[in-house]
């Protein structure tokens, strides 16, 4: 052994400075990765850490979708605690794996609840399913079939102006053209039902439209069972495809089958189609990830045939959804007894809603806030869209600390008894001087 080798050997300090340099010389090597862009932070998350780190006393949320108990909190469902503890006592569950499509009364349970129990679908067989991480997992596992398998290739993905921001991001990602059809009217607050269906009028025959079937994200603004009429005759003369992105079936109204009167109709207009389903907001499962995407095929063959490509993609991507979540809506689905809890539970949720915007609107008219505010009543959901600019929501969040996205769509859920009319005294400011 070299004299130099022993010297490393017994000098601990030496031995460092060499593993030091050595390191250093690895550092000074490109990275395979240099050339990667920072992809920006997501919005609602980012306002959800800037709001966690506001330290003022009269803070407002009205960001996160999320439902909060009028004391602000989260409110985890009764219903779902009896599900719990009813698989709890449960000897026969396991942590085995799912099948790939998911648990199969999860899936049925789902179909009949969106497409109704009397579904002719369903009787003859053509509405399959599939099991998802929820209802952004459930639009991927659609989108990314349509991108490998719609028969017009290079047909547009056309979503609403404007949408939930995850539908281009989803999209776009697997490679398809987005769209957008007109849907906000600025000037009444409302559905710009002309423009929307000028645009697919104007589309290319057998484009693929993303709808919202009720609880419009982020407007607030739902069609009328007659313009539903109107929307389903032109998709059906220029061949169009719906997909639709059901995130709040029983949460909007209150009523379960009225805020799925859009799916049901285009199903008995004869349409094929997809529903992305979440049972995030209904059941309160945010961070458990229950969701489903139902089929509307033509026939029992082509529903199999859909089937089995997405549980060959989804095989790939997550092997096999997770159970928890899907166990839970499943429980409660499949018991007449805890179905009609359940339902109390969403009107609870969609009450306290509806009453957060009657107030809203009470404290603005009592105020005599310029400008009409009708609409903070006539939408509907989680959502509304207020009409404020970028401008005057920059000053909410600086002089008021009411944190709320730049386009002025606020989380009803957000408000209650204790911030509402801080809220509304905010907003006759910010209308008032900017």
């Amino acid at each position: 052994m070299s004299s130099q080798s022993n010297n490393t050997q017994h000098n601990p300090a030496l031995r460092l400075q060499q593993l030091s340099s050595h390191i250093a010389k690895k550092a000074d090597k490109p990275s395979f990765f240099g050339q990667v862009p920072g992809a920006p932070a997501d919005v609602i998350f980012a306002l959800i850490s800037s709001y966690k780190a506001d330290s003022h006393a009269q803070k407002v949320d009205l960001g996160v979708g999320a439902y909060r108990t009028d004391e602000g909190k989260p409110w985890v469902l009764p219903v779902v605690k009896k599900a719990d503890h009813i698989m709890m006592d449960d000897d026969a569950l396991d942590h085995e794996y799912l099948p790939i499509l998911g648990l199969e009364p999860f899936r049925k349970a789902s179909v009949k609840l969106i497409l109704g129990a009397n579904s002719k679908a369903i009787a003859e067989g053509r509405a399959g399913a599939a099991q998802c991480i929820s209802g952004t997992g459930a639009v991927y596992a659609g989108a990314h079939f349509l991108s490998k398998h719609y028969p017009i290739k290079g047909a547009a993905c056309y979503i609403s102006k404007p949408t939930w921001a995850n539908h281009r991001a989803i999209f776009e990602g697997v490679d398809m053209q987005v769209l957008e059809y007109p849907y906000w009217d600025p000037a009444t607050k409302g559905l710009d039902l002309k423009g929307m269906l000028r645009t697919m009028q104007s589309a290319p025959n057998g484009s693929i439209f993303v709808i919202h079937p009720c609880a419009h994200n982020p407007t607030g603004v739902d069609p009328t069972n007659d313009q539903w009429r109107q929307i389903a005759d032109v998709m059906e003369s220029k061949g169009h495809f719906p997909f639709f992105d059901c995130a709040y079936q029983g949460f909007a109204s209150g009523s379960l089958d009225k805020d799925a009167y859009s799916v049901r109709y285009f199903v008995d207009r004869g349409f094929e189609m997809f529903i992305a389903q979440s049972f995030s907001k209904n059941f309160g499962l945010y961070s458990e990830r229950a969701g489903n995407l139902t089929i509307v095929a033509r026939s029992v063959e082509v529903k199999n045939r859909i089937e089995s490509q997405i549980a060959k993609a989804q095989r790939a991507v997550i092997s096999n959804p997770p159970a928890y979540g899907s166990r839970i809506v499943s429980v409660v689905l499949n018991n007449e007894t805890l179905y009609g809890e359940w339902e109390q539970n969403l009107s609870t949720m969609a009450n306290r809603i509806i009453g957060m915007r009657k107030i809203l609107f009470d404290e603005l008219i009592r105020l005599g806030t310029p400008g009409t505010w009708n609409h903070i009543v006539d939408q509907i959901g989680m959502f509304s869209f207020t009409g404020l600019t970028t401008s005057q929501v920059k000053v909410l969040k600086e002089k008021y600390h009411v944190y709320l996205t730049d386009n002025g769509r606020i989380s009803m859920a957000g408000l209650n008894s204790k911030n509402v009319k801080y809220f509304a005294q905010a907003v006759d400011f910010v209308v008032r001087n900017h």
